[in-house]
């Protein structure tokens, strides 16, 4: 490797110290760290125990004007990540941002748009699932219209068991004022991508959501979201962070298709050998008996496949961390452009605003309508000050 990109991490925390590891672990070739930044002092410690030579600064700003960085990611709170990435883009240094990109579609929006301003400057986000080769390959199948056009989808994903201690274990940890929100913006993220990456932006959400169901806390640890795409076609989110046993079933219908995930692991692909419309209208009485009497040949409906892959664990996130600087150095297109974040916060936002207004919320709803009912949870808490509208 003749060149390497070097990174600014700033929070050296669980995802910080994971990237800094697989760097100098040699997992990602083309990228050295660059420098590390922590308002916490005792991570001072941390960084000078275990990377001696990467120099420290409790400022991230002074990281950015000392010339040690060409790039950063950003793992720190979320409502951190638009503002972080503007600051670095401004002072012409790459920005990749963790997900998700924000809290509220306004500040994300900002970000997006100072990024397409500095088009010369790679842009990302660690929706490190797009990295996953299982689903990388179901897109495929998708977008090779394989299984027909999308008529339903639905995706359960409550393997987010969290119990109470881990809400405790700080302030800001599951409020609205210091996290903007619960499963939907912690732990449901790369979901919440995955879905509409594979199968589609929806046009509304109705959502039922119950806030500190659970667990004692203010913000949503149980969701159930019901999305139109406007075109017949509906889909259902559910989430939780109460279901110790947990379920991960991701299933895909199309009208000459289907495609189920089980525990983001092994996918049966169902394709129909003719759309299932034309199947239906041919088929003659006796052929129904045959159904209804369990002696028709199903090979002669359809064939199916089950994909599993094996993915060794920190293989997508320095996989992300990769093509982020093949990006940089060489043009190499990126897994997950920084303007893709917008979507699952806006998904996320219509679910929150549809669950407190009653109402089915177009994904296209009110940004300001949204901040308002936000900023009312955050003055309720009365432990943070509330956020800012969009300066655009």
């Amino acid at each position: 490797m003749t060149k390497q990109v070097r990174l600014g991490i700033i929070g050296l925390g669980a995802q910080g110290g994971m990237y800094a590891k697989f760097i100098a672990d040699g997992m990602v070739p083309n990228m050295t760290i660059g420098a590390i930044a922590d308002i916490d002092p005792a991570k001072a410690t941390v960084a000078a125990e275990t990377y001696p030579d990467v120099a420290y600064y409790d400022d991230y700003v002074a990281m950015l004007e000392s010339g040690d960085v060409d790039a950063i990611i950003t793992c720190v709170p979320h409502y951190l990540h638009p503002e972080m990435g503007i600051a670095a883009l401004s002072r012409d240094i790459h920005a990749l941002v963790e997900k998700p990109a924000g809290v509220y579609t306004e500040q994300v929006r900002d970000l997006n748009a100072y990024a397409a301003s500095k088009p010369e400057l790679s842009f990302g986000i660690m929706f490190n699932q797009r990295n996953n080769p299982l689903y990388k390959r179901l897109k495929e199948i998708v977008d090779g219209g394989e299984i027909g056009d999308i008529l339903r989808t639905n995706w359960i994903i409550t393997t987010w068991w969290r119990p109470q201690g881990y809400y405790d274990q700080s302030e800001w940890r599951a409020t609205w004022g210091g996290e903007g929100g619960g499963v939907l913006v912690n732990q449901a993220p790369h979901q919440l991508d995955l879905w509409q990456w594979i199968c589609g932006v929806p046009e509304s959400v109705y959502a039922k959501v119950a806030y500190g169901f659970r667990r004692d806390i203010a913000v949503e640890d149980e969701v159930t979201a019901v999305v139109d795409y406007g075109n017949g076609a509906t889909g259902v989110f559910i989430t939780a962070t109460h279901d110790l046993a947990g379920t991960d079933r991701f299933e895909i219908l199309g009208d000459a298709g289907k495609i189920v995930v089980e525990n983001s692991r092994t996918a049966t692909v169902t394709r129909l050998k003719k759309p299932e419309r034309e199947l239906s209208a041919d088929m003659t009485m006796d052929d129904v008996l045959a159904l209804f009497t369990g002696k028709l040949d199903a090979a002669e409906l359809y064939e199916q496949e089950t994909i599993e892959f094996d993915s060794a664990w920190g293989a997508q996130h320095a996989g992300v961390l990769e093509n982020f600087a093949a990006n940089i150095l060489d043009g190499t297109p990126l897994l997950a452009p920084g303007s893709d974040g917008i979507n699952g916060v806006r998904l996320a936002n219509a679910i929150h605003l549809s669950s407190w207004t009653g109402r089915e919320v177009p994904l296209d709803f009110d940004e300001a309508e949204y901040l308002d009912e936000l900023n009312a949870r955050i003055r309720a808490e009365g432990k943070f000050d509330e956020r800012e509208p969009s300066a655009a």
